[in-house]
Formats: structure tokens, sequence, C-alpha cells
């Protein structure tokens, strides 16, 4: 279950997407399968090349890619690997913001 985001940030998120940019957007998420894991990064792009590129960057496989027909395929980044994702990228302030000033231990 998604929750904890605003609409004017999925509107920019997918701008930077059909712009051929890299887009991050990190929102609140809860699901069972993923027990105190409680924000998901999705790290989109329209170029599919590129988007894997960045995630073998990373250690993500190809195939984990969230492959979309409206043409905002994403990686899900969560816990561990997200935190150090977004360290790596520089922007830790997308957890930050989430947890009001404090980062996910």
């Amino acid at each position: 279950m998604a929750f904890g985001i605003k609409r004017q940030e999925v509107i920019e998120w997918k701008r930077k997407i059909d712009n051929g940019e890299l887009a991050f957007l990190t929102h609140y998420w809860l699901d069972d399968r993923f027990p105190g894991c409680n924000t998901v990064t999705k790290v989109g792009c329209n170029n599919l090349e590129q988007l894997a590129a960045w995630g073998q960057k990373h250690g993500l496989k190809k195939e984990w890619i969230h492959v979309r027909k409206d043409g905002y395929s994403h990686f899900d980044l969560l816990g561990e690997r997200q935190r150090d994702i977004l360290h790596k990228e520089g922007l830790l302030e997308h957890i930050w913001k989430k947890n009001q000033g404090t980062l996910e231990e």
C-alpha cells in the first residue's frame, strides 16, 4: 500500500522520465512481504537500457525492472539497498524527509 506522497511529486517524477532522465520518487509503503521496510524509492527512466545500466552500477539486475506499458518503468528500492543507493547518489534526503528528520536505521 502506497501513501504519503503528493500529486505534484508524482507529476514531477513522470515529467523527468518523459524527458529521458533518471527520476527518483520515495514514498511510504507497507507490504507484509517486506517487514521493517516503510518506504520505497522508485527509480524510473523511459530508456530501459539507460535504466538497466544505472541499475547494474548499483548491483541491480535488469530483470528486476518493473516494465510498464505506460512508459514509467522503474526499479523499486527497499531497505538497506535503498539506503545504500540513495547515499551513493547523494539523495538520502528522500528517506530523511519521509522519516521527519531521522534516517531509517
